[in-house]
């Protein structure tokens, strides 16, 4: 594929992917804060509601309208399998516990593999009508409400005792022995808050916050977040420092604060 071609094959995923997440968003919203919203539990005791399963349906929907021989591979439906180099990876809502308790810090998360690699992130908040999105060579943007689209940048931040921290919670880091980690990362930190899920990995994105750990997750929850930490010029990395989604843990980071964040985690 030239690059003029492959240049529209993202455009036109992109465009088709913000459409889409904006389509999930008003099915998700038809939930939130509901009194008669129903939680039940997957075999891993976490959480999923009607929206989950709604909107990752609707999402693939849309794909397969769209572009028929991609490949898709979701949180809450078996995978699909195409016959082209194009592979999405879908969370319909990140962040459902927060959702569940309506709390409004969860997110629609799309992200694209081209040939194995991640080109593109599309990662929308519905309740905050915010989203972030990326494609590979074209930067990061930030877009709010009906505002125009503001590219968005990491902080430059080079100490970590001005920079401020999150992560999802505390018990995923006593789970794998990073507790120690965890401890440091709080006690260096100017704050440290439990901004987590998407959303605080997209604070770093967009320059509100320099560190996010995540110390368990899985692809769907990391494959949107990859192209928009680099385009906004961070990184996003698993604990070995190595961009993969595939390895069960990662995080959010400036450029300045990697090797020192990566330091404290190897300990």
């Amino acid at each position: 594929m030239n690059t003029h071609s492959e240049s529209f094959e993202l455009k036109a995923r992109l465009e088709l992917a913000l459409s889409a997440s904006e389509k999930a968003r008003s099915l998700i919203l038809k939930y939130y804060q509901s009194p008669d919203l129903k939680v039940d539990r997957k075999s891993d005791d976490s959480p999923v509601t009607i929206a989950d399963r709604g909107a990752e349906e609707l999402l693939r929907e849309e794909i397969i309208r769209a572009f028929p021989e991609d490949s898709i591979l979701g949180e809450e439906l078996p995978p699909v399998e195409g016959t082209n180099e194009f592979k999405w990876i879908l969370d319909p809502i990140d962040g459902t516990k927060p959702f569940t308790q309506g709390v409004p810090l969860f997110g629609t998360l799309m992200g694209l593999e081209e040939n194995g690699k991640l080109v593109l992130g599309v990662c929308r908040f519905p309740a905050l009508d915010e989203v972030v999105y990326a494609i590979k060579g074209s930067g990061a943007w930030w877009k709010i409400r009906d505002l125009e689209p503001r590219q968005a940048k990491v902080s430059e931040k080079s100490q970590l005792s001005e920079s401020v921290f999150c992560t999802t919670t505390m018990t995923r880091w006593e789970k794998i022995g990073k507790q120690k980690a965890y401890e440091d990362l709080c006690r260096n930190s100017y704050l440290a808050r439990g901004w987590g899920d998407c959303y605080g990995h997209m604070l770093v994105a967009t320059g509100r916050a320099d560190v996010m750990v995540d110390p368990v997750l899985s692809p769907w929850d990391a494959a949107a977040l990859v192209p928009i930490l680099e385009e906004a010029g961070g990184h996003w990395i698993d604990f070995d420092g190595n961009p993969s989604i595939y390895t069960g843990n990662g995080m959010a980071v400036n450029a300045a604060l990697k090797d020192e964040v990566l330091r404290i985690i190897s300990q």
